[in-house]
């Protein structure tokens, strides 16, 4: 039989826990039964939270699901989908993102590959990301620009370059992961990242480095000698 929120007695309750012990009394099931606000007519919030642990076997594989997996479940719509995956992106910006504020010039791949790793983890597709600096070396922008299938991402210069314009770059930073975990660069990336050299030679605007990352670990074609 399942119980809603309402006929669990009130100190109970997920909230006033909360409230009353703070958040690190409270187990996973409770904190996602926060999260997801209310249930449905047959199933209370910690019956949706229970279901989903029980599916994804681990909270932090959470950061693994996207909107069509969670609105499998039954339970959880598309507004509780993005919901859940909204709490694990701050998560990540809290946690793995480095502090911009203070206008850090990225000048090396590494420091790079530190800053930006967290927009990989768990990806199960490839991402193309581009990193616009100004003529200092400052980040202006970052931008997703391309996501693809597991093995293969669809990329236009045509595209990086634009942006570029509409910001005003100096400069330009290519990052995308390799789902494999293997940072080696294929035939594909060395040829698109030798096209993206010479447009940005034409078009006076630096293709300073095309970053490859993997599971634990990066490739930088700077570093390599390639660019």
């Amino acid at each position: 039989m399942n119980y809603l929120i309402k006929d669990i007695p009130k100190y109970e309750r997920p909230r006033e826990r909360f409230i009353r012990y703070g958040p690190k009394s409270l187990s996973d099931i409770e904190l996602l039964a926060i999260v997801l606000k209310t249930g449905t007519k047959e199933l209370s919030s910690k019956d949706i939270a229970t279901s989903l642990l029980k599916e994804i076997g681990d909270i932090k594989k959470l950061s693994n699901m996207t909107i069509s997996n969670l609105t499998k479940l039954k339970g959880i719509g598309i507004t509780k989908a993005i919901e859940l995956l909204t709490v694990v992106e701050i998560g990540k910006r809290i946690f793995l993102k480095e502090d911009y504020s203070n206008k850090e010039i990225l000048n090396n791949p590494q420091k790079i590959y530190k800053s930006f790793k967290y927009l990989f983890q768990g990806v199960k597709q490839e991402r193309f990301y581009c990193l616009y600096f100004n003529n200092k070396c400052e980040l202006i922008e970052r931008k997703l620009l391309f996501m693809g299938t597991i093995n293969k991402s669809i990329v236009h210069p045509r595209e990086i370059f634009k942006e570029a314009y509409l910001l005003g770059a100096s400069s330009i930073i290519c990052i995308h992961n390799h789902p494999s975990g293997d940072t080696k660069p294929s035939n594909e990336d060395i040829l698109f990242t030798n096209n993206l050299i010479k447009i940005g030679e034409i078009q006076d605007i630096k293709v300073v480095d095309h970053i490859i990352i993997g599971e634990k670990n990066y490739y930088s074609f700077l570093e390599q000698g390639l660019i």
